[in-house]
């Protein structure tokens, strides 16, 4: 039986791969410190040890006494726009933290690391995205997630660690933390339409994304180590029909039950367009995404309808103020007392 290790195995997206890697033969540890994610979430069968990937102490230990044979790193504050005010701790968390899981990886004779990266890294004007592109990321958030791609191929070259690389996209679904007032705008909508709110849009709504549900990327991350041809490779994985967050705010609407009622906020620095190529993943896994937006987001409505609203979460260490959004500005000074 493999063990592996999944960080973030307590989030939306770890979680699910957890639960798929269980259901595929492999005994399953957890660590995740939590921040973001909950214990409800951590799959029956699976190990789960609350700590940090920046504590380098912890990880050796648990390496050690677990004999880790694959690692699933899915631990990551994944806030694009907002990574831009929060510089230090982007870089700890998702650049510092997935080197510590690199150099025990290298120690411990780990045969495969299995990184979730993000569209984040290409940047503007390349779409659809293909993994043969030059990367140019716009944010804090898409550059850490590149340097630790970089970290991967120059370590597999140095140290012999196979990896594999996946370059997800808005990805949605059961089990997504809706309180987060920072990423995932379908959980977003879902949690101000249960709180009686408006759902709040950036700019004039006719962005456009390829939205994502959990079921068409949790079993191709799980099932990747045992896939010929998959080591040492980059995919993007996800849905391939794009949509306006408008006609999205519309679809969410509708799976709710609830009139469609939006705010325009100001616009914020982001990407306007941005969906992927999938045939390489297509090719290699021989699977594609067969859950439509409207399905998913239905299935996804049902799920929150159970569980009602969260609280929504203020992220108070901002470390520059200035250019924030004003919707966000205002609510994280009145946190701290500004």
């Amino acid at each position: 039986m493999p063990i592996s290790l999944v960080t973030g195995g307590a989030g939306f997206m770890g979680s699910h791969v957890a639960e798929h890697l269980l259901r595929n033969g492999h005994k399953v540890v957890v660590l995740d410190d939590l921040s973001g994610g909950f214990t409800d979430n951590v799959p029956k069968g699976a190990t789960f040890v609350e700590g940090s990937i920046l504590n380098a102490e912890l990880i050796d230990v648990l390496f050690q006494r677990h004999g880790f044979e694959y690692v699933y790193h899915l631990a990551a504050y994944a806030a694009e726009g907002l990574s831009h005010f929060i510089k230090r701790f982007n870089y700890n968390n998702n650049l510092i933290g997935s080197v510590n899981l690199i150099n025990a990886c290298i120690n411990y004779q780990v045969k495969c690391f299995v990184f979730t990266s993000s569209i984040a890294v290409y940047g503007a004007g390349q779409t659809p995205m293909r993994e043969q592109m030059t990367p140019i990321p716009e944010d804090s958030y898409g550059i850490a997630k590149l340097a630790v791609e970089q970290e991967l191929k120059v370590t597999r070259e140095m140290f012999g660690l196979d990896y594999i690389i996946f370059r997800p996209h808005n990805v949605y679904g059961e089990g997504q933390n809706i309180g987060d007032r920072y990423r995932n705008v379908v959980g977003i909508f879902m949690n101000q339409i249960l709180r009686g709110e408006p759902m709040t849009i950036f700019g004039d709504g006719t962005q456009v994304r390829a939205f994502t549900h959990i079921n068409d990327v949790a079993p191709i991350i799980a099932s990747s180590v045992d896939v010929s041809g998959a080591r040492n490779e980059v995919f993007n994985v996800g849905a391939d029909v794009p949509y306006a967050v408008n006609d999205l705010a519309r679809i969410v609407s509708e799976a709710m039950e609830a009139e469609c009622r939006v705010v325009h906020l100001d616009p914020r620095t982001e990407v306007r367009v941005a969906f992927s190529d999938h045939s390489k993943a297509e090719r290699v896994f021989g699977m594609k995404a067969q859950m439509t937006l409207p399905d998913g987001i239905r299935a996804m409505a049902e799920w929150v309808k159970a569980h009602g609203a969260r609280a929504s979460s203020v992220f108070e260490n901002i470390e520059v103020a200035k250019n924030m959004p004003t919707s966000w500005a205002r609510v994280t000074l009145r946190a701290v007392g500004a």
